[in-house]
């Protein structure tokens, strides 16, 4: 059915009605926007808060069960993006679409709403013009009637002349042929807005009504569009969000509590020997067990590394306490004379910080295995590198149009400096792990002492006569850099290969010779002249 034709105010009302209900579900979707974006922020903040940092962090999400949780906190931020996203496309799909549209709508409500208005004012106007042209007919009319009554009298009347008459006749006929004129008008005006009103009620106004209820039916269209979509935009996210879920889930159930026990066990275990059983000392039989005894019969204990306190010492021979130190890192030469407090500390911190000797022997192991694996990557790189520029090296000697090969060789010695470096490195913590796996096997020989060293029983005998290389302990003057191969084949001489990283023990006294320590610990003299001094 079609709106009617004389419900011009309530039409008014209605559609202004519907428009309002439109703003009101826009403002309506933006707040639950707003939620949608304020739970986000909150979700991402929770994850933010409760994620690991750090080294220790790190090395707990090694566990499963720790692992797992971190695995949550990424799925609900992922949740929590998902969530986002809803706000962004009610935003978009509902809010901006229907604001855009209802403007739209208001401007072509008004138009319609204007056009009807118009159409009565001329309307009304017509009606104003008829009853303008009837009113003048009946005032015509009225004044021709009054001169034909004049004319009926003065005929009747025996005291007027002839002249009188005639004349009377006269006035009478233009005043009647003047009211049939105004009577004309008036039957035309008259069908003019007949003709007018009925184009009004059954074409202009019916036309104007019918598109305003278009209107009003499209926008609600347009609404239940925003219903659904209000629902739609969440659905399409229902299978990301599952999938979170789903993993949250997942981290759950991937948590094996056998394998993070095992875990733990392989990461901390020490691999020293349990305490052996204490032996009975029978004083009743007046036996007094003798040092030596008591050294070799101690029970095994895990060795604490304690680099140096401070104790009162009665001689120079006891002035550091070698059970304070485990035999790991003690050098192992022939010596003269026992090693200063600067002397050893600075061995000390040098060997135990990077062979890891302060580490239990199964830690150790596993730090040292680590370091080789990392330099041998690195090595590996280096190499590439080194190959890649030696080919690039023969493609521009033999294209020279290419490029200059010349340009090529700073980047050639620095490639080969690093890959001697990373050499020297590699060898040196290949040989700290065979130390260390060796260590372990002649362990047992050692009596269930760890951490002691065997002293002979003459006590006037200098501890320290085992540790010469404490005598040649030094501070480097530099660094250097190996500009050609040297094969140190005499007693004293070392070889060296080109572009290694070498550290100066003592400059050249004017000999020619310098000497040198290797990233491998070998030390000794090469000449001067086959290296470049750093800056």
């Amino acid at each position: 059915g079609k709106w009617g034709w004389d419900q011009y105010d309530v039409i008014d009302k209605h559609t202004q009605s519907g428009l309002d209900l439109a703003e009101r579900y826009i403002k309506f979707v933006k707040e639950r926007s707003e939620i949608e974006q304020t739970y986000a922020k909150l979700l991402r903040n929770l994850t933010k808060k409760y994620l690991k940092r750090g080294h220790k962090d790190e090395q707990d999400c090694k566990y499963s069960n720790y692992a797992s949780f971190q695995d949550i906190l990424a799925e609900l931020n992922d949740y929590a993006g998902q969530r986002e996203l809803i706000a962004e496309n009610m935003i978009e799909s509902i809010c901006n679409n229907l604001s855009k549209y209802l403007q739209e709508l208001k401007q072509e409500r008004k138009n319609h709403l204007s056009d009807a208005r118009k159409a009565q004012q001329s309307l009304d106007s017509s009606l104003k013009h008829l009853e303008s042209t009837k009113k003048r007919f009946a005032k015509e009319w009225a004044e021709a009637e009054k001169t034909v009554q004049q004319v009926e009298r003065l005929e009747n009347d025996p005291n007027s002349t002839k002249l009188d008459v005639e004349k009377a006749k006269h006035v009478a006929n233009a005043r009647t042929r003047a009211a049939e004129e105004c009577r004309n008008d008036y039957a035309a005006e008259l069908q003019k807005y007949n003709k007018e009103q009925n184009c009004y009620y059954y074409v202009e106004i019916p036309q104007i009504f019918n598109k305003l209820q278009d209107l009003d039916e499209n926008r609600i269209r347009k609404m239940a569009e925003g219903y659904c979509k209000f629902s739609d935009i969440e659905k399409n996210v229902l299978p990301i969000i599952s999938r979170c879920l789903e993993g949250i889930t997942a981290a759950g159930t991937k948590i094996d509590e056998k394998q993070d026990s095992l875990l733990f066990i392989e990461q901390n275990k020490s691999g020293f020997e349990r305490p052996a059983d204490v032996e009975f000392e029978d004083y009743t039989q007046g036996i007094k067990v003798s040092n030596s005894d008591t050294i070799l019969n101690q029970p095994k204990l895990r060795p604490k590394l304690r680099l140096f306190r401070k104790h009162k010492v009665s001689n120079v021979h006891s002035r550091f306490h070698l059970d304070l130190l485990p035999v790991a890192v003690l050098p192992l030469g022939i010596g003269r004379r026992p090693p200063s407090p600067l002397q050893l500390w600075l061995y000390l911190t040098f060997r135990t910080l990077k062979d890891f000797s302060h580490l239990p022997p199964e830690q150790r192991k596993k730090k040292l295995q680590a370091k080789i694996d990392d330099i041998s990557k690195d090595l590996q790189k280096e190499q590439d590198q080194s190959d890649a520029l030696e080919k690039m090296k023969d493609v521009y000697v033999k294209n020279s149009q290419l490029g200059d090969p010349a340009r090529l060789e700073p980047q050639i010695c620095q490639t080969n400096q690093k890959i001697g470096h990373l050499k020297g490195e590699l060898a040196k913590y290949e040989t700290w792990l065979s130390e260390a796996v060796g260590g372990e096997e002649s362990s047992n020989n050692t009596n269930n002492n760890s951490h002691s060293l065997e002293m002979t029983s003459d006590p006037s005998q200098n501890i320290y006569t085992d540790f010469d290389e404490f005598d040649d302990i030094e501070m480097p003057v530099g660094q250097c850099t190996a500009l050609y191969t040297f094969e140190g084949n005499n007693e004293g001489t070392i070889s060296i290969m080109e572009g290694e990283l070498l550290t100066v023990m003592e400059k050249d006294k004017g000999d020619g010779w310098m000497r040198v320590l290797r990233a491998s610990g070998e030390e000794g003299y090469i000449p001067s002249s086959y290296v470049k001094i750093n800056a």
